[in-house]
């Protein structure tokens, strides 16, 4: 009978152990132990650019820990942490004495594997099924990992104070050194201020933080890791440490929020595992540069008298990887608030060349020297009253090349332009673009759009211009690894031609005229040579008010965007001052420009017809037209007149007669001209026509003469 019952006592014991053990089997979570790690973010070269994290972590291998850094822990923390399997009955036994003496709780029981169950796995509510919960989830870890590998996660999971989580974020921290050079004062140091790290900071209570370092030694060399001599030889030094406070850089807020949006967008990592799971995150940034444009950006100087306290977001982009080597989306950024490079603007003249001007050139019917109307004309659209596009300058000049239309960006020959083009043709360019705009009005050539674009879709837009017609995404990570070290993603360079060479490298050449002798031309001097375009968007309720601010450019290595203006236009608040205050901090941030990304001219691709200066149209001066007799009875007519300066330009011959003009010869180079006619009594009046090969048009004319009779004769031996 007693045996039945012992048997039956043991069977239930094994039961309830088996169950206890699945319980706390049930309740690791293999998340939980990989832990929260800090992202890094670095540029190209390796160098740490900021640290990404909800907890300051950076996980470090055990074997990077040094051996007397992990005898420092296990002496004070965990004696017998070698020889128990997860719960030390001896140290419970003990604690619960000396407790009952004090008639108060003094001492805890807890192992290092219990310690890292409580922190992972439960709240730090004192319950006794918490605690119980704690045993089992102790002992399932055992079961399951060596004690160098609990060891390992305890050192990397514990908090160290001042906002560092592990032993590798604490040692930068205290000591500006990786965990591997810890020295064994420095450990010990750190093993003091696990136990209360308000208490026993080495930065806040050097004092205290010492006595708890000397017992720490003192108890090693009591269990044999230190002897009695090095003990006493470390405790009379004193606590140094090497503080690296971390400090937020402002700087980096926009360029930070764009990478974990990038990270979510086209990886599929989200914000809150990005922060957590220890990825190394390779970027394209120029640190400098992106500095640079920081400091620039909340620069007063770069702003008009009225409106310092206006917004402003600029993008630079690598031309040849699309990597974004600086961002800032506005003044006084905060994280994840509004990012003004995300933001739908009005683009004004700067969507000139996107929608109107490289679509018509790519279309073949128009070049840079077609003529265009300038007129005051009307247009029938969705309004009742129509739509009347206006210059700026309120001159219309009858006729304007493609060319002079975008140098000075004139509003009439644009918008004419688009409507003999066909708005569909330019919407189709722009969706080559990647811009997805709903309008199809004629105020579109003008950029006057029902929802915008974002500097961050200008600045993609123009990098065809700048690299033979081919679009490629910008990207903000150039590749990203997990905490082991698997890459899990990367940028995709591949090109999307959009556009021919011939019209990328025309367009370059027309906005390189912008900027020398149109409304970019501001009179500074930069380092590289820029293309780009001007744009402002006026404000219609107070005369002379401006809503948006626009230059949108590029040299030979850097395409980018800047935006000026208010976040909301109103009657008391608008910008004061027009395109030429960012197209001024587009040249500023040109000469920042790292030596790697200055270009000296930009480089005419192989196979494609360079843009020639348009001809400078004189007046037909000293036209003279004689005849005389010749030989074989003709009689020769000679036309005669000053060359132009110009040696491209042609000319064309007319006969006039009976108020009818035809024409004789065509494309002379040379200021002279010969027939010969028979007879006498028909000799018609001519006229001198200049000819522009490069528009393909007609220009002055000369007066209209009647050839008078010259004598002259040889004589023949």
């Amino acid at each position: 009978m007693v045996a039945s019952a012992f048997v039956g006592m043991v069977a239930l014991s094994f039961i309830i152990f088996v169950i206890f053990m699945l319980a706390g089997s049930y309740q690791l979570d293999e998340e939980k132990l990989m832990m929260n790690r800090s992202s890094v973010l670095v540029d190209t070269e390796g160098n740490v650019i900021t640290n990404l994290y909800m907890e300051n972590r950076e996980f470090v291998s055990i074997t990077e820990i040094p051996e007397y850094v992990q005898q420092g822990f296990v002496a004070m923390e965990d004696s017998r942490f070698y020889e128990h399997q997860g719960i030390d009955f001896r140290a419970i036994g003990r604690a619960l004495y000396r407790d009952l003496l004090a008639g108060a709780k003094v001492e805890g029981g807890s192992t290092i594997t219990q310690q890292l169950a409580k922190n992972l796995f439960l709240s730090n509510e004192k319950a006794w099924l918490r605690k119980t919960n704690e045993v089992l989830i102790a002992m399932n870890l055992e079961r399951r990992y060596s004690k160098e590998e609990i060891l390992e996660m305890y050192l990397n999971q514990i908090y160290f104070g001042h906002g560092a989580y592990g032993i590798e974020a604490a040692s930068q921290l205290y000591f500006n050194k990786p965990a591997k050079e810890l020295t064994v004062n420095e450990g010990a140091s750190l093993v003091a201020v696990v136990n209360a790290p308000s208490t026993f900071s080495p930065l806040n209570e050097v004092e205290k933080n010492k006595e708890r370092r000397d017992l720490v030694l003192k108890v090693m060399a009591q269990q044999g890791y230190l002897s009695s001599e090095e003990a006493s030889s470390y405790q009379d030094a004193p606590v140094e440490t090497d503080h690296q406070e971390y400090v937020l850089d402002e700087a980096l807020f926009t360029y930070i929020d764009m990478v974990m949006d990038e990270a979510s967008e086209r990886y599929n990592i989200s914000n809150n595992e990005l922060l957590t799971g220890g990825y190394r995150i390779v970027s394209p940034i120029d640190l400098a540069f992106q500095h640079e444009t920081y400091r620039a950006l909340n620069d007063e100087r770069f702003y008009p008298e009225g409106s310092k306290d206006a917004q402003g977001a600029m993008m630079f982009m690598d031309v040849n990887t699309g990597g974004v080597l600086a961002a800032q989306g506005g003044k006084e950024y905060v994280r994840r608030g509004l990012n003004r490079l995300n933001v739908n603007r009005s683009p004004a003249s700067t969507f000139k060349p996107l929608a109107v001007y490289a679509p018509a050139l790519e279309s073949g019917m128009y070049h840079p020297y077609s003529t265009l109307k300038d007129e005051l004309l009307l247009y029938e659209d969705e309004t009742e009253d129509g739509y009347t596009p206006r210059n700026a300058t309120g001159e219309y000049s009858g006729e304007m090349t493609l060319y002079d239309s975008l140098v000075q960006s004139a509003n009439a020959p644009a918008v004419w332009l688009l409507n003999e083009m066909g708005v569909s043709d330019s919407v189709r360019q722009l969706r080559k673009f990647g811009l997805q705009v709903p309008d199809r009005q004629l105020s579109l050539a003008l950029g006057g759009l029902y929802e915008g674009v974002t500097p961050y879709e200008m600045t993609k837009s123009y990098r065809p211009f700048a690299h033979e017609g081919q679009l490629i995404e910008p990207h903000f990570i150039k590749d990203i690894y997990d905490s082991n070290g698997k890459r899990v993603g990367g940028a995709n360079l591949v090109e999307t031609e959009v556009m021919s060479e011939q019209t990328a490298w025309s367009m370059t050449r027309m906005l390189e005229q912008v900027m020398k002798e149109g409304t970019g031309a501001t009179g500074v001097q930069t380092t590289s040579p820029i293309a780009g375009k001007t744009g402002t968007q006026g404000y219609p309720n107070v005369a002379g008010a401006v809503r948006d601010a626009w230059f949108v450019g590029y040299t030979p290595e850097v395409v980018g965007s800047v935006w000026m203006g208010y976040d909301t236009t109103t009657d008391d608040q608008y910008f004061t001052g027009g395109s030429q205050h960012p197209t001024r901090l587009f040249q500023a941030m040109v000469d920042e420009l790292p030596a790697s990304n200055q270009g000296t001219a930009f480089v005419k691709p192989e196979g494609v017809k360079d843009l020639e200066p348009p001809i400078a149209m004189q007046e037909i001066n000293n036209f003279e037209a004689s005849y005389s007799l010749g030989g074989n009875g003709l009689l020769s007519v000679y036309l005669e007149w000053d060359a132009f300066e110009d040696d491209r330009m042609e000319f064309n011959v007319y006969e006039v007669q009976d108020d009818e003009r035809k024409r004789v010869a065509s494309n002379l180079t040379e200021s002279s001209y010969s027939e010969g006619r028979y007879n006498p009594f028909s000799i018609p009046s001519y006229q001198i026509v200049a000819y522009d090969p490069v528009t393909e048009v007609e220009g002055s004319e000369s007066e209209i003469l009647k050839p008078s009779f010259e004598f002259s004769f040889s004589l023949t031996p």
